[in-house]
């Protein structure tokens, strides 16, 4: 009965979409889908509206309401561009910075889009082939622009793509104005709603200018231009993964003054297949396959990788072994501050006010380093739209040197909002060629930072619980934590509680006091006696629960890492178990 039900709603939801404002192919697709006694296609394209989220739209391309196509698109674009024209309603002259990526039907996404917001009196610059997300987020500041948007599923399968929207300080959107755009899409009914017809005297086409401006200004974060010149044939492997990256991640390698850098040339064709991968995600060692086969062939000193839109960064080196091992993200944003840090004091470039960011379910680590650095650190929420929220609160006051989180994305600059590969990828050279030259690799520098700081094992679970009923278990798994946080992890007491839907932060003593951040979020933290960090929260965007696990040892000499490893493993096997996992 309830599936009847489910296909009835299905099938009227469906047939609105044959109506005259749909165009000829929707609606064979949609008839199709229709007259198919299959309903399993119906019910998947219409049994929800693809939600207009925080953090945009995302989803499977095709037709119907719960997919990415022109009429779902058309109604976010809409609906952004009633919310700008309320919000800047004395303002004579509105802008939006539109971009897009590599992926199937990007391009077309995003040409749609333009017409769109021209078609509402507002002026649009559009990129005039792909770009990274990075620089969508830098020509919104540069230009002056009120918002911006990005076409583009960051590094999810193929089948998907998406739609990230952008404020006037280049960072996605933050409260109130995310709820005011989410509130305007869901007013548009039906595709009747959506001017599509565009003023092509709105609509400026950039491309050059912008990226010299944005290659210059990244160029301008070198901090030790010299030991580049000492080490320029510093021998680079670089993959886009048939992304946005091959635009100007080698320029920007070749303007910082490296000229050895071999890119893989079957990942350098721009494609939204991604046919030389499984997934096109730098974080999965399949991904690297071809960019490691390579170094291996030319004797590399370093592999990075940029997903498709080139914000985040994936890297390999050789261990101590001459084995080539992928850096994890915790590693990677713990070598970047150090570097930052270490550096910028060294060559006098410090004045005191700077500081540092990272997400509450990054390494520790890193706070370790800015404190004995006396440089100040802030934790905040996972999504770099919250450190961008950071640097915009001390703008003027307090120099921003660098900030990342464990899923791979790094932001060394202030004239961007977003982790930037671009950036990343040239920091990542100069710290390789800063090492080379003291007769040093990447990995020799990471096993200093542990035995200088400690060592640290980070590593995430995630639960998957698929359905409405895995919905509900994981509901009910936050819940039990809430009620009856752990009493130990791994046989160590938990001594501190942070629920940070509740804002309280509670000792083994059961002392409760504040923790400031900006809203409540669905998170937990438990920290042991010996050091170990759990944080716990669902996906906001998938079917799971995920553990991110910190845990603590120490390393007495660099040698040391095989045993710390060890030892870092069978702890966390016995927290998983504490945990229930």
């Amino acid at each position: 009965m309830e599936n009847e039900e489910l296909i009835k709603q299905c099938t009227e939801k469906a047939q609105k979409w044959l109506a005259p404002e749909y165009d000829a192919e929707t609606q064979a697709e949609v008839k199709r889908m229709l007259e198919n006694p299959d309903k399993t296609d119906l019910i998947e394209a219409f049994y929800k509206d693809l939600e207009f989220g925080t953090g945009g739209l995302r989803g499977i391309m095709g037709v119907g309401s719960n997919r990415m196509n022109i009429y779902t698109v058309g109604a976010a674009t809409q609906g952004l561009s009633n919310y700008l024209n309320k919000c800047f309603a004395g303002k004579d002259n509105i802008s939006v910075v539109v971009g897009y990526d590599c992926r199937n039907n990007s391009q077309k996404f995003a040409e749609i889009s333009a017409n769109i917001f021209s078609a509402n009196g507002i002026k649009v610059y559009l990129f005039e082939d792909m770009r990274p997300t990075p620089e969508m987020s830098f020509a919104i500041r540069r230009l002056g622009c009120q918002s911006g948007i990005i076409l583009t599923a960051s590094h999810n399968p193929k089948e998907y793509n998406g739609y990230k929207a952008y404020w006037d300080d280049g960072a996605q959107v933050l409260a109130p104005h995310d709820k005011g755009i989410i509130d305007e899409v869901n007013k548009i009914n039906s595709a009747a709603d959506i001017k599509f017809e565009g003023d092509k005297d709105l609509i400026q086409v950039i491309g050059k200018e912008v990226d010299d401006d944005y290659l210059n200004q990244v160029h301008s974060i070198s901090i030790d231009p010299e030991v580049i010149k000492r080490q320029k044939d510093l021998k680079i492997v670089y993959t886009p993964i048939h992304g946005t990256g091959m635009m100007l991640i080698p320029q920007s390698l070749k303007l910082w003054g490296f000229e050895n850098v071999h890119c893989v040339a079957e990942q350098m064709v721009k494609s939204g297949d991604f046919p030389t991968v499984v997934s096109p995600n730098p974080e999965n060692a399949e991904a690297l396959t071809l960019a490691i086969k390579l170094a291996k062939e030319i004797d590399a000193d370093i592999v990075m990788a940029s997903d498709p839109d080139a914000d985040r960064v994936g890297m390999a080196c050789k261990d101590s072994k001459g084995e080539w091992v992928l850096v994890n993200g915790n590693q990677t944003c713990l070598i970047f501050l150090y570097y930052i840090i270490k550096n910028r004091i060294a060559m006098g470039k410090m004045k005191g006010n700077e500081f540092i960011v990272k997400t509450i379910v990054t390494t520790e680590l890193i706070k370790k380093v800015a404190d004995k650095n006396n440089i100040e650190m802030y934790d905040c929420y996972t999504g770099f739209k919250w450190i961008a929220r950071q640097i915009r609160l001390n703008e003027g006051i307090k120099q921003y040197i660098g900030g990342g989180e464990e899923s791979y994305g790094f932001l060394a600059e202030d004239f961007v909002r977003d982790k930037d590969a671009v950036s990343a990828c040239s920091l990542l050279a100069e710290i390789c060629a800063w090492a080379k030259d003291q007769g040093k690799t990447l990995y020799d520098i990471l096993m200093e930072i542990y035995v200088e700081y400690g060592f640290s094992k980070e590593l995430t679970v995630n639960v998957v619980k698929p359905g409405k009923s895995g919905a509900d278990e994981i509901k009910a798994m936050m819940e039990n934590f809430r009620a009856c946080p752990p009493k130990e992890l791994g046989g160590s007491q938990v001594v501190l509680v942070k629920d940070y839907k509740t804002l309280k932060a509670t000792d083994a003593a059961g002392n409760a006091t504040d923790i400031d951040m900006p809203e409540p979020s669905n998170v937990l933290q438990f920290f042991t006696a010996d050091g170990t960090k759990v944080s716990v929260r669902p996906s906001g965007t998938e079917p799971k629960i995920k553990f991110y696990m910190e845990i603590k040892g120490e390393m007495g000499c660099p040698k040391c890492y095989a045993s710390a490893n060890a030892t870092a493993t069978e702890k966390a096997e016995a927290v998983k178990k504490s945990l229930g996992i």
